[in-house]
């Protein structure tokens, strides 16, 4: 009587963990269905990327997908932005012979002696990285591209990346599209 009981006891105890160790299972196999199925989108790391222009010449739309954007939480808000002035300005106006993006598609804005607001016209940008790489240079960074998916065709073997010599270009969850820097 008392191992007929131990083998029943035992029995519930085995079904017990069964299903347990089946619901846990199908958990993980579920999660992992799930994050296989998540749409994915391109974009580029900022701290890989250098600023090779690339993106302004490879992109397969007529204007590229990619855009200089501005961490305004990063920007020192300097006078001298060696984002926006060539190396050795004349003077440290707004003239064209002193900016350094070649389509004017950074704005200059005073805020309060000695800092000047810097903010980018994306309709004017074409992506060189020219601002990207001066800022890189002697600033702290704040200007960098990013792929801007209001734009993007999210083609599956995207032609910068293919290009890309420093590899910077990775697949994102299309739920979290863009690789901010610290401050931004």
């Amino acid at each position: 009587m008392k191992d007929n009981q131990t083998n029943r006891r035992n029995l519930l105890k085995s079904g017990v963990r069964g299903l347990l160790a089946a619901g846990i299972g199908a958990a993980a196999v579920g999660s992992a269905l799930q994050k296989e199925s998540e749409e994915m989108v391109w974009q580029l790391d900022p701290a890989k990327c250098i600023a090779c222009g690339k993106c302004e010449t490879e992109c397969v739309l007529q204007e590229s997908a990619v855009k200089c954007v501005h961490s305004h939480g990063m920007c020192g808000y300097c006078d001298l932005c060696t984002g926006f002035f060539k190396p050795d300005p004349r003077n440290l106006d707004t003239g064209a012979e002193n900016q350094l993006c070649p389509t004017n598609a950074i704005e200059r804005v005073f805020i309060e002696d000695p800092y000047f607001e810097y903010h980018i016209n994306e309709e004017l940008c074409t992506a060189c990285g020219k601002c990207v790489k001066g800022c890189g240079a002697f600033g702290n960074g704040s200007l960098y591209l990013q792929v801007r998916h209001d734009r993007c065709l999210n083609c599956n073997d995207c032609a910068i990346a293919a290009q890309c010599p420093s590899q910077a270009f990775k697949r994102v969850p299309k739920s979290r599209p863009y690789i901010l820097k610290e401050g931004h």
